[in-house]
């Protein structure tokens, strides 16, 4: 059959059953086209491609349905026939067209009949089975008369909109006879991606990225030249000016293939331009004086037309600036490209790669990927909106209700988006775009029904707080063009006069940058004499993705005074919190303030909003029920850059890595909270991948419902588990140098006069960091050692030891000299933290026990008591194997992963957390036997095995061993290194203590974690109330009765 002849067969088809008409329809359809003919679901079982896929609660109410036709990862189709059958022709009076017409009604009762069922295939997409990736095409199928086609623009299966945009989604059976309508149905059948808007976006808007931003750099860097003896609020806003002018540029690319200039006419101009220098500032000038003024002379001679009026403020200035021959050919580059197609977002990336690393680590700048933003943006505002619209189309009772569907429409036309963080705006541009989205459904529907409406949403009602001027300045721009892209594509003559007006809804209107934690003087400097929390405006919505600063970070980043004044002017958050805290608990203060308009807040943080100091400020407000939870990320990928441009930009693999934006696999979390109380859901990564493209690749396990807590986990909330002092100085954290000279080589000790000062070897000490314990061969840092003079004074050092007193005297004391602590200044002798409490404990042990602090592996390994470890090391002041068992326990290591936190994709191990409220189990003597036998059996295996394996450390041992167990151990020199690394040993003696810690608590071997960590936090509720009632379970009862028992009575 061919294309023509298909539409001769339907077309002006007499209505009948859907039932009986529309698998027939799909099969000409497909045989016309030259695709599959689709199969029959067989089973109840939802296949890859068939007629009525049965979908568990895709039905309504809740029940199985049946979808008319799927495609695995291609679309859900439902059908409809709207031609009346024998049994309409009673009501033919509801239809608004003569029966005989070929082309679709357009009625009040086809209106509900087309939007039921684009409803019902929105049930099925949100509903299909967890290993169904959501489908990126709904198509409602009129049989015999039309396709109507939506994608899903916010990747999620919830953003659907219509493709390729309202005036075009509706595919007439008569266009079939077009090829490129033809190609736009093959593709939906057989590579949607091919056809996904959003990737076009991305590749033409990297393209325009990388021209634009070598033009930026270059006018910047002459700015700075220019004002480097000027102020930072004239340098900033001589940059800033700079910015205008490159926005100006942009948005006359953009304005030329959307309508609002002549098509071309730009372009032309540039053309002109990279031959004739001279006539590129005066006319640039010229035309945007006239698109910056309501009256006059409308011609310019750049573009050779009339121009229309924008002002806006963009236009208020005409400033222009000299480029040269090869940046004004950039610049006609990128305006060859097709600017309906370019992302907005595009702006944030430019401004990026304009920053300096330092600029971008004080400003906390991150990009935000859109698929990231969409899923933030869905939790937040439209699961709230998307509820309230589904019930306006469903009355409980009687008929859909024009007024009804005005009033919603009224709200959306109301409603504030706020982000106080707002960079260039990709947050607020996304959640416009998904307003304009649900408006025009609203529209449509207002029409349907017999109402006259015009849509209403715009950049006016999103308002953003940001401290970069340029961003800000970017931010509004950002708005002003994806507002006219949706626009100009939806309805060409809905351009307004002026084109761009000025709303101020970017930093209250100023032109400066707004710190939205901290309020400013009126000459711009933050005011850290009277420090007091600065407006925010007020808003229905809160989103946004604050800067990613450290607690540990702050004073470093932001300046002593400025923390200072930051923790006065908001002493909710505590000092150790992340920066990202004070925008958390500012919008949960307004959420949670009385007659407050705000419904939902959500923001990106860094995954350690679940650490101990930064969790307080979510546990507060939990613990009073003032909000809750309604959805979490607890652990989520960041992007990362390949990496040879990481390696290009020479960032170390230290923790200062991360404090460069794009460089470290950062890890973050997302929050939205509410102040209903209700439970949420929590979300969990399955799969990841292409993290360092625009497209990161990023798979979700179903999520989990449930009372999220502080920890932005469900069910047992582990935070309330309390510190038992059975644990009380066992475990602390390794030493803090504060001087880097106090690492030597054995041959450095040795020129200080190791083996020649008499008593020198107690004081000089083998010194191991964490990569030491895990990361290298122990041959490898053998020769590493330490200073570690705690006890002596400083008079006995010079005398007993002259070589080490000069050697600290030169390199440590000039650096202790400027730090703000007087006891670090007045001891430079002495380690930072020498961790005082610490050294009784580690007295009369041979060993002890140590595990590194932040690690893919969790290791737990025995330690000589000579081995001073720093501080990414945790201690614990134990000899005997039997702890060293229980720790190294899946049982520990379950409770360990469910209160930790994680740095990057890294688990922390936390002392205050994960050691101190464990419950121990009380085990019976041969138990405790048993389990150290395993324990000192397993310490010695891995220990044989890093001396006879060259270049062997224990993280390779246990990449060796996940990967034993999940089979992927093909490669035959894996197979032989895994053999010599005694690896099915490891793995067996693990297997082993974890079957005899369980029996020792008395549990089954199979516990699931989360049943594991539910039995732990009854265990330390009994266990504390013992302890209430003077029962405890000492540890080391030898050591710790004298010292914590008597300060417990």
């Amino acid at each position: 059959m061919t294309v023509n002849e298909f539409i001769a067969k339907w077309a002006g088809v007499t209505g009948g059953a859907e039932r009986a008409n529309y698998g027939q329809f799909i099969n000409d359809m497909c045989q016309a086209l030259g695709l599959p003919i689709p199969g029959v679901a067989e089973g109840g079982v939802l296949g890859d491609y068939q007629f009525e896929g049965p979908v568990a609660g895709g039905g309504i109410g809740g029940n199985t349905g049946s979808i008319d036709l799927y495609k695995r990862g291609c679309f859900v189709l439902e059908a409809k026939q709207s031609k009346l059958s024998v049994a309409d022709k009673a009501q033919s009076q509801l239809f608004d067209v003569a029966e005989s017409a070929p082309a679709a009604p357009s009625g009040a009762r086809y209106d509900r009949l087309m939007r039921d069922a684009l409803a019902q295939a929105k049930r099925y997409a949100v509903n299909l089975p967890a290993s169904h990736p959501w489908p990126p095409f709904l198509i409602v199928c009129d049989v015999g008369r039309a396709f109507e086609l939506y994608f899903d623009w916010s990747g999620n299966g919830r953003g659907f909109g219509y493709f390729p945009d309202q005036a075009s989604y509706r595919l007439e059976l008569h266009q079939l006879a077009d090829p490129d309508k033809q190609a736009i149905l093959r593709a939906i059948w057989t590579d949607p991606a091919s056809i996904d808007p959003r990737a076009k976006s991305a590749e033409v808007s990297r393209d325009i990225a990388k021209r634009l931003a070598e033009v930026s750099k270059w006018l910047e860097s002459v700015q700075r030249l220019r004002t480097s003896e000027a102020s930072d609020s004239e340098r900033s806003l001589a940059i800033e000016e700079t910015a205008l002018f490159l926005m100006r540029l942009i948005f006359c690319m953009f304005a030329e293939d959307v309508g609002l200039l002549p098509k071309a006419s730009f372009r032309a101009f540039l053309e002109r331009s990279v031959t004739n220098e001279a006539a590129f500032e005066p006319e640039l000038r010229a035309l945007w004086t006239v698109m910056g003024r309501a009256g006059g002379e409308r011609y310019a001679s750049a573009i050779g037309k009339e121009v229309r009026y924008f002002n806006g403020g963009l236009f208020a200035s005409a400033q222009t600036y000299k480029l040269s021959n090869a940046d004004r050919g950039e610049l006609l580059e990128a305006a060859k490209a097709d600017w309906t197609k370019v992302e907005p977002a595009i702006f944030g990336t430019l401004l990026e790669q304009a920053l300096t690393p330092g600029e971008r680590a004080k400003l906390g700048a991150h990009y935000t990927p859109r698929p990231y933003v969409e899923r933030l943006v869905q939790a937040t505002i439209m699961d709230v909106l998307e509820a309230e619209w589904d019930a306006v189309q469903r009355p409980v009772e009687g008929e859909l209700s024009l007024a009804i569907v005005q009033a919603f429409h009224d709200r959306l036309c109301v409603l504030r988006v706020l982000d106080p963080a707002c960079g260039t705006g990709n947050f607020l541009y996304v959640a416009m775009e998904n307003l304009m989205r649900l408006e025009s459904d609203v529209v449509e529907t207002i029409r349907q029904l017999g109402g006259t409406v015009e849509p209403c949403v715009g950049p006016q009602q999103f308002l953003g707080l940001e401290l970069n001027p340029r961003a800000a300045v970017i931010a509004e721009l950002v708005l002003w063009i994806g507002w006219l892209r949706w626009r100009m594509a939806n309805d060409p003559a809905a351009a307004p006069e002026p084109v761009l007006k000025q709303f101020g809804n970017i930093n209250f209107g100023g032109h400066a940058g707004y710190d939205a934690v901290l309020r400013h003087k009126p000459t711009g400097e933050a005011d850290t004499d009277n420090p007091m929390a600065p407006d925010w405006p007020e808003a229905d919505f809160i989103i946004g993705n604050p800067p990613f600063i450290a607690g540990q970070d702050l004073r470093e980043e932001l300046g002593s005074d400025y923390a200072e004044a930051l923790w006065k002017a908001n002493p909710r958050v505590p000092k150790a919190a992340d920066f990202v805290m004070q925008w958390w608990d500012r919008a949960a203060h307004m959420l949670v303030a009385a007659n407050s308009p705000l419904i939902r807040f959500g923001f990106v943080t860094t995954n350690s909003i679940t650490q101990t100091f930064s969790r307080r400020v979510i546990e507060r407000y939990l613990a009073s029920n003032m909000l809750s939870l309604r959805y979490a990320v607890p652990d989520h990928p960041w992007v990362k850059p390949p990496k040879a441009e990481a390696k290009a930009k020479g960032v170390p693999r230290s923790k200062d890595r991360k404090k460069v934006a794009g460089t470290a696999a950062v890890r973050i979390a997302m929050t939205v909270a509410d102040r209903n109380p209700a439970e949420g859901q929590i979300v969990t990564t399955k799969r990841e991948s292409a993290l360092d493209t625009d497209s990161p690749q990023v798979e979700y396990f179903p999520p989990v419902t449930g009372r999220i807590n502080a920890d932005l986990s469900t069910g047992t909330d582990v935070t309330q588990a309390a510190r038992l002092l059975a644990n009380a100085g066992i475990c602390h954290d390794g030493v803090k140098l504060h001087g880097k000279a106090f690492a030597l080589q054995r041959k450095e000790a040795e020129a200080l006069g190791l083996g020649r000062r008499d008593g020198l070897e107690q004081y000089i000490r083998p010194y191991r960091n964490g990569m030491d314990l895990t990361g290298r061969n122990p041959l490898e840092v053998e020769t590493k050692m330490v200073i570690d003079l705690f006890g002596v004074g400083e008079r006995e050092v010079r005398r007993r030891f002259p070589e080490v007193y000069q050697h600290l005297l030169d390199t440590v004391k000039p650096e202790r000299d400027k730090n703000r602590r007087a006891t670090y200044r007045q001891n430079w002798w002495i380690h930072g933290e020498p961790r005082r409490e610490m050294r009784p404990a580690l007295d009369g042990l041979i060993r002890y026990i140590g595990t590194v602090d932040t690690a893919k592996h969790r290791l737990f390994q025995f330690l000589p008591a000579e081995v001073l470890c720093d501080d990414g090391v945790v201690i614990f002041c134990c000899a005997t194997p039997v702890e060293l068992g229980v720790l190294t326990s899946v049982i520990h290591l379950a409770w360990a992963l469910a209160v930790g936190g994680t740095l990057e994709d890294r688990p922390r191990y936390f002392k205050s957390l994960c050691f101190d409220p464990f419950p121990f189990p009380d085990a019976t003597p041969a138990q405790r036997a048993v389990i150290g036998e395993l324990a000192e059996e397993l310490d010695e295996t891995r220990k044989l095995a890093l001396a006879e394996v060259p270049r062997l450390t224990m993280t390779e041992i246990y990449n060796l061993r996940d990967r034993q167990r999940s089979g992927q151990l093909a490669d035959l020199l894996d197979v032989e290194r895994a053999k010599a690394a005694r690896v099915g040993i490891i793995d067996r003696l693990h297997q082993q203590i974890d079957a005899e810690v369980a029996a020792a608590y008395g549990w089954p071997a199979d516990l699931s974690p989360a049943e594991i960590v539910t039995r732990l936090v009854a265990l330390n509720a009994e266990r504390a109330a013992e302890e209430k009632a003077e029962k405890v379970r000492w540890l080391r009862p030898e050591y710790q009765v004298p010292r914590f028992a008597a300060k417990k009575a």
